[in-house]
């Protein structure tokens, strides 16, 4: 497969769930990959199957939780890669708890995957994103960035902070060539419903699937220099779940 004007993109969260079906969908059109994520297992089969179709993609095993290695990790990553074009930060973590029932501890560890951790990888490619003049970057946050749920409050905190680092971003970095766009979906059916720290009963059948929102970040990605998208809310028909 040759693309004249290959791209190069970054994907966080990559071995599963809107991480990885955006990944697939980047190799169908010719996207190289660096795939970031702690599973290694899944991230190398994503790897294998974007390969399968003609592209680069390299699997790099990375705990974003330790907040204190992301940037010195994804700019050493974006260093043997080749050039990031296309960040997509899409790791993340649900949480369910009342706010008076939240341990402090697990607080934190919300804010720092879901928020601090995005930050650091943004600071990990965007010296060289600007020495080019070009570059844009996608950040997953949820209609829990604009919307308030009960028992959700730590998980919500997060998402309206990622929209704010979004939006103040995309102000400092218009003049760098840099655009930013938050996608903001609905309820999205990934294995985020099946961990420890999610205590929720939805109708998993109604909600989005990871391929629909994959397709919207991609179309994001694909827009001529001069537009952007700056925020994208993306729901199931069914509504807020």
């Amino acid at each position: 497969m040759n693309h004249p004007t290959t791209k190069q993109a970054l994907i966080t969260g990559a071995s599963s769930g809107i991480g990885k079906a955006t990944a697939l969908a980047f190799a169908a059109e010719g996207i190289n990959l660096a795939l970031v994520s702690r599973e290694s297992e899944n991230l190398e089969a994503v790897a294998a199957a974007a390969r399968s179709v003609g592209v680069k993609a390299e699997a790099y095993p990375l705990d974003l939780a330790k907040i204190e290695q992301v940037q010195s990790s994804i700019s050493a990553i974006a260093a043997q890669f080749g050039p990031i074009d296309i960040l997509v930060n899409s790791a993340g973590m649900g949480y369910t708890g009342s706010l008076t029932e939240t341990p402090l501890a697990e607080w934190q560890s919300v804010l720092d995957l879901n928020l601090t951790s995005v930050w650091q990888c943004i600071l990990g490619v965007l010296p060289s994103m600007r020495d080019r003049g070009s570059g844009i970057i996608i950040n997953v946050s949820s209609i829990a960035g604009s919307q308030t749920f009960p028992n959700w409050g730590a998980y919500c905190v997060s998402k309206f902070g990622l929209m704010a680092l979004s939006k103040t971003l995309a102000a400092e970095e218009r003049a760098h060539g840099i655009r930013v766009t938050a996608i903001c979906p609905g309820s999205v059916n990934t294995p985020m419903w099946d961990t420890d720290t999610v205590d929720a009963d939805f109708d998993r059948t109604a909600m989005l699937t990871p391929e629909i929102v994959a397709q919207s970040i991609l179309h994001a990605v694909q827009l001529p220099a001069s537009a952007v998208i700056e925020e994208i809310t993306l729901m199931s028909n069914a509504g807020v779940l």
